[in-house]
């Protein structure tokens, strides 16, 4: 089968893999539709330390069970699916009480981060336990699909929040989880959101996708203005981006008793500014993939509540696969979601 390889940083290669068998308990998956995420073109030049050469990348992605393994009852060769990118164990303590994203045993598919390597769906096939699979309406197309995974994950940060009504929020950053995550608030009844970010083009598309105001500001500039218009600061703050500036930005934002969840993370390490945290009395949530969101996140697409085709910038070939990583990495204007289609015909 053709797969697209990790081979070195910054060197993508198309290339024939032998097709994995799916083993008990396992399903092989003909891969539809996967979309590329930041963390890959943050693991394409080896920054983020987690897509260690050679790894096939990919994890946001859908398609059609090929074939199931022994044991395997509830799904059958032609069933539109996706899954979960967290491998979970199903047992360990966490598992069993539904954190699948805090499980022992974790693995992410796509990653190679030293303790363990998992292929991704970078590739015309991909094998995954049954336990992570979700079915697909008949309607939805694949390349929507594909952004389940990133749903889940804004459904979750705004899980963790703790919203309940009526709250006004603040996203700080208007990259793809940010303009999810700004839905995503809306649908838990956030009254006023505001999103932050310092390119206007995704401000724009913020204002498309139910913005009630835009700022095109960073750091402590940022901030100023948030608690000028809000007069005590956001009750929450959803943090986007993961980088030391904006991180302080979103905690200067929030008011006393508020929430700070902590959504990116591009860089390992950040200070903060703790007199504000301790002294404001400041809720800092850290939020990791998802546990339990894919359903909500199925039905919300299908019924149109959260949009993600004007997210969807273009929807190309696998073997186009490692231009469209050049293009990403370069910070071509004006591109959000470039979904690849490792299968030519139509499924």
């Amino acid at each position: 089968m053709k797969a697209m390889v990790l081979a070195e940083y910054k060197r993508l290669e198309l290339v024939d893999v032998p097709q994995p068998s799916p083993g008990s308990g396992e399903v092989l998956i003909r891969v539809a539709a996967c979309g590329i995420c930041g963390s890959d073109v943050h693991g394409y030049d080896g920054s983020s330390g987690r897509r260690i050469p050679p790894i096939v990348m990919g994890h946001e992605a859908a398609g059609v069970v090929a074939e199931v393994g022994a044991g395997v009852h509830s799904w059958r060769p032609g069933d539109r699916v996706t899954f979960d990118s967290t491998v979970s164990c199903g047992e360990c303590a966490f598992c069993r009480r539904g954190d699948v994203n805090l499980c022992e045993r974790r693995e992410v598919l796509g990653v190679s981060c030293g303790e363990y390597r998992r292929a991704g769906a970078f590739a015309e096939y991909l094998v995954v336990p049954e336990r992570i699979l979700y079915a697909l309406p008949d309607a939805m197309p694949f390349a929507e699909a594909a952004m389940l995974e990133a749903i889940s994950v804004a459904l979750h940060a705004v899980r963790m929040a703790g919203v309940q009504g009526g709250e006004t929020a603040l996203i700080v950053g208007a990259g793809m989880i940010g303009l999810l995550t700004l839905q995503a608030a809306r649908i838990a009844g956030c009254s006023r959101v505001l999103v932050a970010d310092i390119d206007a083009t995704r401000l724009r598309m913020a204002e498309v996708l139910g913005a009630d105001e835009v700022l095109q500001l960073s750091g402590a500039e940022m901030s100023r203005e948030v608690l000028r218009r809000t007069a005590a600061g956001v009750d929450v703050a959803l943090e986007a981006v993961g980088r030391e500036e904006t991180v302080t930005a979103a905690i200067e934002s929030v008011a006393k008793g508020g929430t700070v969840v902590l959504i990116g993370n591009i860089s390992p390490r950040v200070s903060i500014p703790l007199q504000t945290v301790v002294s404001r009395q400041l809720r800092l949530q850290g939020t990791a993939a998802s546990a339990g969101e894919y359903p909500q996140a199925i039905e919300l697409v299908a019924s149109g509540k959260i949009k993600v085709k004007p997210l969807i910038s273009a929807v190309a070939p696998l073997e186009e696969g490692p231009r469209w990583f050049e293009r990403l990495y370069a910070n071509e204007p004006n591109l959000m979601k470039i979904v690849l289609t490792p299968l030519a015909e139509k499924l």
